[in-house]
């Protein structure tokens, strides 16, 4: 052992100034805080709020429901509503032919006249 170290490790001069020696990190720092804070803003913008503003018009399509509103159906059934009963919808496909659904299988409205330009 050198006459300029102890048993310690430290050297006679650390010793008389006080001086301890440093550690190897063993807290996060504040740029990790900012990494994290900024990785969430990202997350909320791309997918969180598109999702949001999906689920409310979504949700404003099937308020505005209508009897004689043109629709397609989740499964891409075409049809004209006929009654509107609390969360349901009687669809007519064709004449005579009704079907019931929830709103929620609704997937979209189709502008006036869409059935008739195809039949």
């Amino acid at each position: 052992m050198d006459d300029f170290e102890t048993q310690a490790g430290t050297t006679n001069a650390e010793q008389d100034l006080n001086i301890e020696p440093q550690s190897s990190g063993g807290g996060l720092d504040s740029s990790f805080f900012i990494f994290l804070v900024g990785f969430v803003v990202i997350i909320y913008f791309m997918s969180i709020r598109p999702q949001q503003k999906k689920m409310k018009a979504l949700q404003t399509m099937m308020d505005d429901l209508e009897k004689g509103d043109e629709v397609v159906a989740a499964g891409g059934i075409i049809g004209r509503i006929k009654d509107i009963k609390g969360p349901y919808v009687s669809i007519e496909v064709s004449e005579n032919i009704t079907f019931k659904l929830q709103k929620t299988a609704i997937a979209n409205t189709l502008p006036k006249g869409t059935i008739a330009s195809i039949d």
